[in-house]
């Protein structure tokens, strides 16, 4: 059986297209894929907003969902950025190729994570943590979030590919989901400069929920949907007439 019979066999939908990126692969990356391991993992990168991003075994793959969020960040001309929860630290890496100038933070609490996103990001600037906490002292003008967001009872439910395959801290959102959003968004003002903007990948269903977490947090909140890419994120502001940071913001002695 050729390349894409196999691949057929083993229920990879898109066969045809897996077999050109795997033509030439070793037969063990190849048996590794028929395995369930996920395409992006194998091939060690992952196409993503335009970009090639190093993905590494056990860390979250970067969906195409998540896009939204780049293009988000990018109406707010960010100059400092977070990737919280950065996995593979996709979305960060988004933005540095858009914005050469800007300066891209990044923290995950999984050490592969870590590991991974330093081959994306400048490595001295990727933390290993819970949420805030390694980070210095500053503020942010865009906090992006793709939190682990799905129910815990719920990630039986998911593909394959990632309930065996990414590392649970990656999927698991708690009981209702957002057990994580609630704690980084509680804190998130704290670390945004005034007029900065936190974005949250979310659910369709989840947003109400995420949005009213913002506006108790102070922010000015929304949900912005992509059918296209079956994107959604909830946006949440800071008033511009806000109580002084408890940071500097950028350029001002950092």
């Amino acid at each position: 059986m050729d390349l894409v019979g196999r691949l057929r066999a083993a229920g990879c939908v898109f066969a045809e297209e897996e077999a050109e990126l795997l033509a030439g692969a070793t037969e063990e990356m190849i048996a590794r894929r028929i395995a369930g391991e996920p395409l992006e993992t194998v091939l060690g990168w992952a196409a993503f907003a335009g970009i090639r991003v190093a993905c590494r075994p056990g860390v979250f793959v970067p969906r195409v969902r998540s896009e939204l969020l780049v293009r988000l960040a990018m109406t707010a001309m960010p100059r400092r950025v977070l990737d919280l929860g950065c996995g593979t630290g996709a979305l960060g890496a988004a933005v540095a190729a858009r914005v050469p100038e800007v300066e891209v933070w990044a923290v995950d609490v999984d050490p592969a994570a870590v590991a991974c996103a330093r081959l994306n990001l400048p490595a001295e600037r990727v933390l290993e943590g819970d949420l805030f906490e390694p980070l210095p002292a500053m503020a942010f003008d865009v906090i992006l979030a793709n939190a682990p967001y799905v129910p815990t009872e719920e990630i039986a439910l998911m593909p394959s590919e990632a309930r065996d395959h990414e590392h649970r801290v990656a999927l698991d959102g708690g009981a209702d989901g957002l057990a994580l959003q609630r704690r980084l968004i509680a804190q998130a003002p704290g670390w945004l400069a005034e007029g900065g903007v936190l974005l949250v990948e979310s659910s369709r269903r989840q947003a109400p929920a995420t949005r009213r977490l913002m506006a108790d947090a102070g922010l000015v909140a929304d949900v912005v949907t992509d059918e296209e890419i079956a994107g959604t994120a909830v946006r949440g502001q800071v008033r511009r007439s806000s109580t002084p940071h408890r940071w500097t913001t950028f350029g001002e002695g950092t």
